[in-house]
């Protein structure tokens, strides 16, 4: 199935929070511990993306006194990541996060965080394809820099890697893949084989991205920016900035079937590309002041 252009749209800021009790199927509900509730809910109210996160293979509960969070700051040229332990809700100041700012009770972190989705009860595959995977990646990286996490989008996708502050998604993840991935993202750079796009953004765009990435094989995380675009029914034409070249590239929206028919899996919406063409850099016609 194919990946591109499926990142979750609605995420650039993020709040992760350590629980290693039941986590519900979905967040909204609040069958949570009042303190971790009170902390989605009021996340959710500034637009922020919660995720519960908890180590990899550990169940048992942590006896340490307050709540592990972390916050991340994805939008614009220099994303961040912040971690704290705090008391309660009133110690996390959310209201600096959304005007990107690092909150008193958290320290910037400096390496990136990633995690993968193994959300059971959300589903089953989650589980049993993310589980395996999170601990392999733990086994490979810095400690404390891998997480399980909630649901992050895109089940189809299982199992799925997220990579922190950016928000980097990346779905059907083998170990193998994700460890790549991993030390691709360490390194500044985006593996394109199963990207799935960068949180926050439109899908269209994300597609953009993708098609982008493929025809000039730029892999640095900034490189690639859409300076503006429009929309014509489904057709998305958007300019784009790779390093230093422009391009005008234009993608619409196409259903993807499983080959073996809709007993195996529904249609799914991808993009492809209709058009990419490079753009004359601009040339100004009168001489420079003397």
């Amino acid at each position: 199935m194919p990946t591109l252009a499926s990142a979750t749209v609605g995420a650039r800021l993020w709040l992760l929070i350590e629980h290693t009790g039941p986590w519900p199927s979905h967040l909204e509900s609040f069958e949570l511990p009042e303190n971790i509730a009170e902390l989605v809910a009021r996340a959710l109210d500034r637009g922020i993306r919660p995720q519960l996160i908890r180590r990899p293979g550990r169940r048992v509960r942590t006896t340490d006194e307050g709540i592990r969070v972390m916050v991340g700051y994805g939008t614009g040229e220099r994303p961040w990541l912040a971690g704290g332990v705090i008391a309660g809700p009133d110690d996390l100041d959310l209201d600096a996060l959304v005007a990107g700012v690092v909150p008193e009770s958290c320290i910037l972190e400096d390496e990136p965080v990633f995690l993968v989705c193994t959300h059971a009860k959300r589903n089953v595959c989650c589980a049993r394809i993310g589980l395996p995977l999170a601990r392999a990646l733990a086994d490979q990286l810095p400690d404390g820099r891998v997480w399980e996490t909630s649901h992050v989008g895109g089940d189809r996708y299982a199992a799925n890697l997220v990579c922190l502050p950016h928000g980097i998604f990346y779905g059907s993840m083998s170990q193998a893949a994700a460890i790549a991935a991993a030390n691709a993202y360490r390194s500044g750079e985006i593996i394109l084989d199963r990207f799935r796009g960068r949180a926050g953004i439109p899908e269209p765009l994300q597609a953009v991205e993708h098609f982008t990435r493929a025809h000039t094989g730029e892999r640095s995380v900034g490189a690639v920016a859409v300076e503006s675009s429009k929309s014509d029914g489904d057709v998305t034409e958007a300019i784009v900035r790779c390093g230093g070249v422009r391009l005008k590239v234009v993608v619409q929206p196409s259903a993807w079937q499983a080959p073996c028919g809709s007993v195996c899996a529904d249609k799914a919406t991808t993009y492809r590309l209709v058009s990419l063409d490079r753009l004359s850099p601009v040339r100004y016609a009168t001489p420079a002041f003397a």
